[in-house]
């Protein structure tokens, strides 16, 4: 007797239609144990479709808006329950081209100047497929992934002037980066008590006294998530004044060290950071170690996109001091133009890095041999035991694209960050309200009188705020470019992040012709 549920044997044109199947192969339902494709040559047409389709979308991405507004049928459709019963493959891709692909956020887009957000490659998704296909479990035991994501780490370890016996790993983002290595600075801190008795009162040598830590104002929210995740406290995050380019003042650390030591608290960390997330301002990596060595503290820098700077000559001086640094939290799907999600997280001492997340449960032994064998896992570097196979869209988009094209794009993008300053200086109704060093341009709309004096008060504080948010808006939903919002003491602006290797020098002539354009049809008649 035959399984019904098992398609005969019979030629078939690899070109069926994409959705067509054979009359003898009924659609499946999980209640019959098979989950794989009952037609495989039906499938394998419509995978051919469905790619024919994304190249299509990566091609001509630039001719439609950068953002399509939500309809509220869509909205709908997409909080509705599941179906108990299948659907055709067609009909689920059917529901993708018609809810979800024509309003993503955008940032493949040349004119998505938002957040810091990767633009990603088309080599990038292939990558990702791929990934998809092997389906690996990259938390430990002896296979390929494993070794592709050590191969990986020796890259980094390397890029960024790391020794041998450095550790790290790809985690899902600089956040996450940040709390493995702020965790490993709390283990050494308190000789590995922490991890058993956690934090409260806990300092150096078996001192009293609370644990805490630096960063400026302008450092990344994720660095006050990791101190409340690592039970230090948000509080116990002390803010370093900055200078006036935004970037750290290594003198006032030190002095704030000194002051809280005195106090009777125990000063054990600072975050660095090589790329603000407000203005993109790159501190004194070289100074702020002398002054974490003078205090006994530990240096973890945040360098989520400004990392890839390393991989352009021109851009590289400008990190110096990174190489010292006792750890490293970084992102690949940002500047580094990975697919989300993909970050890294470096330790330049691994046995330290192993002791803080170190020991397996009887489960997990490793064996001299055969698929368990291996004497360190990544979840020996982490608290992750499952993990997807991060690093191969990584390692994959760096050795297709190579790094010097990596570290060109950084450099054009600078460049071109450079050329949205001077366009803004040039224009009587636009100003700055940052410095514009690296790649992040932040700047407003002001309403000028006469060439004489350009910022003439013609609107209140409040008014001004409230015209430059409509502008904002106005640029999001009509889809001509994605600018974020950003405040700077009292002033309401936008911000302008490039880190997109499809923007060219007309996208920026664009969004200052619009800007303009709204600014002075939005403005208030007197």
């Amino acid at each position: 007797m035959t399984d019904p549920s098992v398609p005969d044997e019979e030629p078939s044109s690899k070109h069926r239609r994409s959705g067509e199947r054979r009359p003898d192969a009924p659609l499946e339902s999980p209640s019959t144990g098979r989950l794989d494709p009952p037609d495989w040559d039906t499938f394998r047409a419509t995978c051919h479709q469905v790619v024919d389709e994304m190249v299509e979308r990566f091609q001509h991405q630039a001719e439609g808006p950068v953002w399509t507004p939500i309809p509220a049928e869509t909205r709908e459709r997409l909080a509705g329950p599941l179906a108990s019963g299948p659907q055709e493959l067609d009909q689920v891709l059917d529901r993708v081209r018609t809810d979800v692909l024509p309003f993503t956020l955008g940032n493949t887009h040349p004119r998505f100047f938002g957040w810091v957000h990767g633009s990603g490659t088309p080599a990038g998704a292939l990558a990702e497929f791929l990934a998809g296909t092997m389906n690996a479990n990259t938390g430990g035991r002896d296979h390929a992934p494993i070794l592709v994501e050590e191969q990986l780490m020796g890259w980094v370890r390397e890029t960024f002037g790391f020794p041998d016996e450095a550790t790290g790993m790809v985690v899902s983002g600089t956040s996450m980066a940040t709390i493995v290595g702020l965790a490993v600075a709390r283990h050494g801190a308190t000789e590995g008590r922490a991890r058993n008795q956690g934090t409260p009162g806990i300092g150096v040598a078996g001192a009293e006294g609370r644990l805490v830590g630096y960063a400026t104002a302008d450092g990344h929210q994720s660095i006050r998530d990791a101190f409340s995740l690592l039970g230090l406290g948000a509080d116990a995050l002390r803010p370093v004044p900055m200078k006036a380019d935004g970037s750290m003042d290594p003198e006032a650390l030190g002095r704030l060290a000194a002051q809280d030591r005195a106090d009777g608290l125990v000063p054990f960390a600072v975050v660095a950071t090589s790329g603000s997330v407000t203005c993109g301002a790159m501190d004194d990596l070289v100074r702020i170690r002398e002054v974490a060595d003078a205090h006994g503290i530990w240096m973890h820098v945040d360098a989520a996109f400004g990392a890839a700077a390393r991989l352009s000559p021109a851009l590289a001086p400008r990190l110096e001091g990174i190489e010292r640094a006792d750890s490293l939290a970084f992102d690949f799907h940002k500047w580094f133009h990975a697919p989300y999600e993909a970050g890294c997280v470096l330790v330049r001492d691994g046995e330290l890095h192993r002791a803080t997340f170190g020991g397996r449960a009887d489960y997990l032994t490793s064996l001299d041999e055969g698929p368990a064998a291996g004497e360190t896992w990544p979840c020996d570097l982490g608290p992750e035991l499952s993990r997807g196979f991060r690093a191969f869209k990584v390692w994959f988009t760096l050795q297709h694209l190579g790094a010097e094209a990596i570290g060109a794009s950084a450099e054009t993008n600078v460049r071109q960050a450079g050329y949205l300053a001077r366009r803004v200086r040039r224009e009587a109704e636009l100003e700055l309200l940052a410095p514009a060093d690296l790649n992040i341009v932040c700047l407003r709309y002001r309403p000028a009188v006469d060439e004489d004096e350009p910022f003439a008060e013609t609107l209140s504080a409040r008014e001004l705020n409230a015209l430059n948010r409509e502008i904002l808006l106005e640029l999001h939903t009509r889809g001509l470019a994605i600018p974020s919002p950003i405040r700077r003491g009292d002033a309401f602006g936008l911000r302008v992040c490039l880190c997109n290797h499809r923007t060219r020098e007309a996208d920026l002539d664009l969004l200052v012709s619009a800007v303009l354009e709204l600014g002075r049809s939005l403005v208030p008649v007197a």
